[in-house]
C-alpha cells in the first residue's frame, strides 16, 4: 500500500514537473514571438519611406526592423542604406519569399498604375500585413505625415471627428481641476509671486495675445520668467536665454510658470489638455508655411486645424517634442498636434496628464528650451501685472 502511494506520488510530481516545464516553454516562446520585432519590407523610396526608416533606426527598443526596400526606380541614398537589400519593384515576389516580412509598408510616391496589386494580394493571402506608409508612420511616430496629405484624401478620410461627449467631459474636467488648483495652490502661487518680485524688476505676470478656439484671440497669463528688454528681440528663446531670471529658470524647469493659465481655463479660453496656443503675432506666418507643406500640389489649411479645439496648458506635442525654436520645429510640433486632434479621447488626455505630472515632478528638461512660450513683446507680446499694462518690453 505504501509503495503504491509512493509510486502514485512520484507520478504526480513527475507529471506536474513536465507540465510546468512545458508551460514555461510555451510562455517563453510566446513572449519571444510577441517581443521580437516585426520584419518590415518598404515598398517605395519616397521621402516618407526615408522618414520611416529614420524613425525605426532612432528607436532604442525596436518594435520593427527593416529587411528590405522595393522600388521601381533607383532609390535615393537616404532611402537605401546598405544594411538591407534594395531591389526593383519587379522583384517584390522574390523579396517576400526570400526575406519573409511580417508586413509590407506601401510608401510609393505614385501608386496609380504602378502598384503591384497581384503580388500584394498574394502576400495578404499568406498572412503578411499590407498597410499604407501614412498609417504606419502615424502609429510608429505618434504624429502625422502631413507632407503626404492630398486634398482628396483629406476631404474623404474620416478623421478629425470629435465626440461631443469627449469635448464635454474634457471641459468639465478642465474647469474642475483649474478651480481646485487655484484654491489649493493659492499659497504656492502667492509665494511664487513674491519670489518673482524679489528676484528681478518688473511685473509678476506676463500677458500676451494668443490664438485660441476657432481662431479667436485671447490674453494668455503666465508668470514672468525673463528680464525686460527695450531693444528688438527675437521670437525664439534660443536668442534670449541670457534674459531668463534666476527664479524664471527654476519656474521653467518645473513648468510652474504655466499655473496662472488656470484663470484662462475658467474663462473658457483654454483646457487642461490641447495644442499649445501660439502668439497671434506669428500666426499668419506659421499658417502660410504649414499650408504649403504637403508635397502633392494643392494647399491645405493644416495650421487652422489646431483651432478646432481649445488650446491647452499641456499637450501631446509638449510631452513628445517639447518647445520649438524656429519655424521648422513649429511644423514638426504641428504633426503631433494634428495627431492629438485626430485621436482625441479621454484616454489620450489622461496619458498626456500623467506624462506632464512626471515632467513636473522630475523637473525634466526638453532638448529645446521654451520658444513661443515667451515671445518678444516687440512682436506682439505684452507684459503686465494682471489687469494693467507693463512699462517695457519682455520676452516671455
Amino acid at each position: 500500500m505504501t509503495s503504491t502511494l509512493s509510486f502514485a506520488l512520484t507520478l504526480i510530481i513527475a507529471a506536474t514537473t513536465i507540465l510546468v516545464l512545458a508551460l514555461r516553454g510555451i510562455v517563453r516562446g510566446f513572449f519571444r514571438l510577441a517581443l521580437s520585432p516585426d520584419r518590415v519590407l518598404i515598398l517605395g523610396a519616397s521621402p516618407l519611406a526615408s522618414r520611416i526608416i529614420e524613425e525605426i533606426a532612432a528607436h532604442a527598443k525596436r518594435r520593427y526592423v527593416i529587411v528590405g526596400v522595393a522600388d521601381e526606380g533607383s532609390p535615393s541614398a537616404q532611402a537605401s542604406p546598405r544594411d538591407f537589400p534594395v531591389r526593383p519593384l519587379g522583384q517584390l515576389r522574390w523579396l517576400v519569399e526570400r526575406l519573409s516580412p511580417d508586413r509590407i509598408v506601401v510608401a510609393m510616391t505614385e501608386r496609380r498604375g504602378c502598384l503591384p496589386v497581384r503580388q500584394l494580394l498574394d502576400s495578404r493571402m499568406r498572412g503578411v500585413i499590407v498597410e499604407s506608409a501614412e498609417e504606419f508612420y502615424e502609429r510608429l511616430a505618434g504624429k502625422l505625415a502631413i507632407e503626404s496629405f492630398t486634398p482628396g484624401g483629406f476631404l474623404f478620410t474620416p478623421v478629425f471627428r470629435m465626440s461631443r461627449l469627449h469635448l464635454a467631459l474634457g471641459r468639465a474636467l478642465s474647469v474642475a481641476a483649474a478651480a481646485a488648483a487655484l484654491v489649493v495652490l493659492a499659497p504656492v502661487l502667492a509665494a511664487l509671486a513674491v519670489a518673482i518680485k524679489l528676484d528681478s524688476r518688473g511685473p509678476v505676470f506676463f500677458i500676451q495675445d494668443r490664438v485660441g478656439l476657432n481662431g479667436r484671440t485671447f490674453r494668455l497669463i503666465k508668470f514672468r520668467t525673463m528680464h525686460g528688454s527695450r531693444a528688438g528681440t527675437s521670437e525664439w528663446v534660443r536668442d534670449n536665454g541670457h534674459r531668463i531670471t534666476r527664479v524664471g529658470k527654476w519656474l521653467r524647469r518645473f513648468r510652474l510658470d504655466e499655473l496662472p493659465q488656470c484663470i484662462n481655463v475658467l474663462r473658457g479660453e483654454m483646457n487642461l489638455v490641447g495644442p499649445r496656443p501660439h502668439p497671434a503675432s506669428n500666426y499668419e506666418l506659421l499658417a502660410t508655411v504649414a499650408r504649403n507643406v504637403p508635397e502633392r500640389g494643392s494647399e491645405i489649411p493644416l495650421y487652422s486645424l489646431r483651432t478646432l479645439v481649445r488650446p491647452g496648458i499641456t499637450g501631446w506635442a509638449q510631452v513628445r517634442y517639447g518647445y520649438a525654436n524656429g519655424v521648422e520645429e513649429e511644423i514638426e510640433k504641428l504633426r503631433y498636434d494634428l495627431f492629438y486632434i485626430k485621436h482625441l479621447s479621454v484616454w489620450l488626455d489622461l496619458r498626456i496628464l500623467l506624462e506632464t505630472v512626471r515632467v513636473v515632478l522630475l523637473g525634466k528638461k526638453f532638448e529645446r528650451a521654451g520658444a513661443e512660450e515667451e515671445a518678444a513683446a516687440t512682436h506682439g507680446g505684452r507684459e503686465a501685472s494682471y489687469g494693467r499694462q507693463a512699462g517695457g518690453d519682455q520676452a516671455a
